[in-house]
Formats: structure tokens, sequence, C-alpha cells
């Protein structure tokens, strides 16, 4: 059974930081529409944020980053901070102390700074690799979506476990999905990493500079996914890989019309790299 030490002091932490305005929570609304199912639409209700807005070239936020948003340092590598705009409280972000590009390859010292946070708090995880995957920033982040125990970790989680089951088709883009063995161990992550890294054309840190193409990364305690990615948005829908455990964001740009015509598959489809 986990503490969640770390989740709770993120909790505390975000009432003094909403309190002096360093904490920003976005205000949504659920969209109820059946046909959408499994996925969950929110639509945006305050002012999209700088980190939606596509602008020029924006400045790195967590170089320094916000000490009213630290909840804890993870040795002299990492840093554990409150998401400025979360949607759900205590969202989390396990940050690379000094510079690192979000568009490199994620090392071993990255997935050790995981493990940590997960031995005490399970959840949904995702990365974006860069702008192209849905990446707001360019210094190395991963995200945390806390969840209690026997809670799902994302809409899409029955999906993953009937597919690791092999009892639903493969979807028609590319991307890897693995059982996971190891809840915490960083050497399981950095394992399945690199191998759904070769095998889906994105490159091995030995040859290449940084990876290939852009790319989304999901897991949790069960299952471990990567999706590749061919662009970052469609009819109006920015997507990264919230968007591929089930999660999508309207905002006023978004063409509600045209995802209840073709469905979030579809969607998912169209940003993903084809077969």
């Amino acid at each position: 059974m986990r503490v969640e030490r770390l989740w709770k002091a993120a909790l505390e932490i975000s009432q003094a930081a909403q309190g002096s305005g360093d904490l920003v929570p976005l205000r949504t609304e659920l969209v109820a529409q059946p046909a959408l199912q499994p996925f969950v639409l929110r639509r945006l209700l305050s002012a999209t944020p700088k980190h939606l807005r596509r602008e020029g070239p924006r400045p790195n936020p967590f170089l320094p980053w916000d000490r009213a948003l630290e909840v804890e340092r993870l040795g002299h590598s990492h840093v554990l901070l409150l998401n400025k705009f979360p949607v759900q409280p205590g969202h989390l972000l396990v940050i690379t102390q000094d510079w690192a590009p979000q568009a490199g390859w994620i090392a071993l010292a990255d997935w050790q700074a995981v493990a940590y946070l997960a031995e005490d708090t399970a959840g949904f995880w995702f990365f974006n690799s860069c702008a192209a995957a849905g990446a707001s920033q360019p210094h190395r982040h991963l995200q945390l979506l806390p969840r209690h125990a026997g809670e799902a970790s994302c809409p899409l989680v029955e999906t993953f476990r009937s597919q690791l089951r092999q009892e639903s088709p493969a979807w028609p883009w590319c991307y890897r999905l693995s059982a996971r063995q190891c809840p915490n161990d960083p050497s399981e992550l950095q394992a399945l990493y690199l191998r759904h890294a070769e095998e889906l054309g994105l490159g091995d840190p030995r040859h290449d500079p940084q990876p290939r193409h852009p790319y989304n990364l999901l897991f949790d305690d069960e299952w471990f996914l990567t999706v590749r990615r061919e662009q970052e948005h469609c009819a109006g829908y920015s997507v990264n890989g919230l968007g591929f455990a089930g999660y999508l964001l309207a905002t006023k740009r978004s063409d509600l019309s045209w995802l209840l015509c073709h469905g979030p598959w579809e969607l998912l489809r169209r940003v993903a790299t084809p077969l």
C-alpha cells in the first residue's frame, strides 16, 4: 500500500500556491456526449493559457522553476513540481534541475526519479516528446495524474487491458503496448522505452542524438504505451499524451460537430503516424 506522502504534500502546497496566485487551475466543464464514451471530453472555460496558444518561442518556466510550486527535490538531479495550470488537483511534474531537452532521449536518471515517486504515489503517467506531440515546454518533464489504489488510471485503461489479453483488434497507427511486471523498477521502464523506440523507428540513443520522430509515452503500474506521432492537432483539438488515454479538451477553436461526426478514434488516427 502506497503512503501517498508526496501527493498529500502536493495538495497542501496547492492550496497555498492557489491563494498566492502562483497556481492557476483551469476551469472546465464536462461535455455530456454518450457517443464519445469511453472518452472524456471537457470544455475549457478559462482563458486559453499560454501553453495551449500557438505563438512563438516561449521562455523556459523550469529554469529556474517557481519555488512556490515545488513539492520536493528528488536528489540532486530532479525536482517534483505542481503543474501551474492543472485541470485535476495535484497534477505533478518530474523535471530535471539542470537543462535537459524535452526532445532528447529520456535517461536512466529520469526513470529513477519516476520510480521514486511511483513508490509513494500511483497514477497515470505521460510524456510528450516535443511540440509536434503536444509538449508545451522545451525542458525535460514527465507528468503524473495521481490515483488511489483501485482507481482507474485513465478512461481507456480497459481498452489497454483488452489489447494485452489480445481480445480487441490493434489500432491502425504506429504504437507499441506492453505489460509491466515491476511497477517501481526504473530499469524495466528504460528497457520498455528503448525497445518501443527501436520497434517504432524512433531510433537508438547510442546512434541518434535525439529521437527521429515525435512520440507520446503513457503508462501506469500495469502497462506501457508508446505512440508515434504525425501532427499535434486536428479539427481544432490539441492532442498530447492525454488524448491517447481518453482525455480530450475542447477550446474555442475546437470543432465539436466534427468530433461527433467522425469520433475520437478518428481524431487519434489523424494525429498518429499511420501504419
